[in-house]
């Protein structure tokens, strides 16, 4: 029987198997292998604390993963600088019932980042990446776990006073009206076109 790694050993695999490729290739823009990977575990922290913030209902360290100036484009429309990213999740959170005073418990939804695809540019001060999101949600009539929505995120990175924040975070929601037939950004062809 295999033997399963655990806790930093597994870690450790896992960095060695999936940072060489974007460590090289960021090295010859200009960044070293560590600064690579210092700069994507803070962007991925980032934008897992996004994430996390979200199905708390906590708008305001939301809000603060973006750059001061930073640009929201989602579901909602468009919102931009901390103070309008603020209100707009502060208002789309509150929408959500509250539970009655009694509840013991409440349904949940949660979100996910999966295969997050991070670039540092030379300056070590901007970059960009993509990446897909799903939530799951158990407000469900049969109380059991349902995939509620899906698609994926451009983003835009910034180092604002030493801090990596999102300056532009696009959010694109393929369940609902970001049905396209292709996404260029994640290196989809046009599938109606000759091959």
């Amino acid at each position: 029987m295999a033997r399963m790694l655990k806790g930093p050993v597994w870690f450790a695999a896992a960095l060695m198997l999936a940072v060489p490729g974007g460590a090289m290739a960021q090295e010859q823009a200009g960044l070293s292998a560590e600064q690579y990977a210092v700069a994507r575990a803070e962007i991925v922290n980032l934008s897992n604390r996004l994430m996390i913030a979200s199905d708390a209902q906590d708008a305001e360290t939301y809000a603060d993963s973006f750059a001061t100036n930073g640009v929201l484009d989602w579901v909602n429309g468009v919102e931009h600088g901390r103070e309008q990213i603020r209100d707009a999740i502060a208002q789309w959170r509150a929408s959500i019932a509250a539970p009655p005073t009694d509840a013991t418990n409440r349904p949940r939804t949660r979100h996910f980042i999966l295969n997050q695809v991070v670039t540092i540019n030379p300056d070590g001060k901007t970059g960009q990446g993509i990446c897909y999101w799903m939530a799951l949600t158990n407000r469900t009539p049969q109380h059991d776990v349902q995939l509620l929505y899906f698609g994926h995120v451009v983003e835009d990175y910034v180092k604002e006073d030493g801090k990596w924040l999102f300056a532009k975070r696009t959010v694109f929601n393929e369940s609902l009206h970001n049905r396209a037939a292709y996404y260029p950004e994640l290196g989809e062809r046009d599938p109606r076109a000759a091959n």
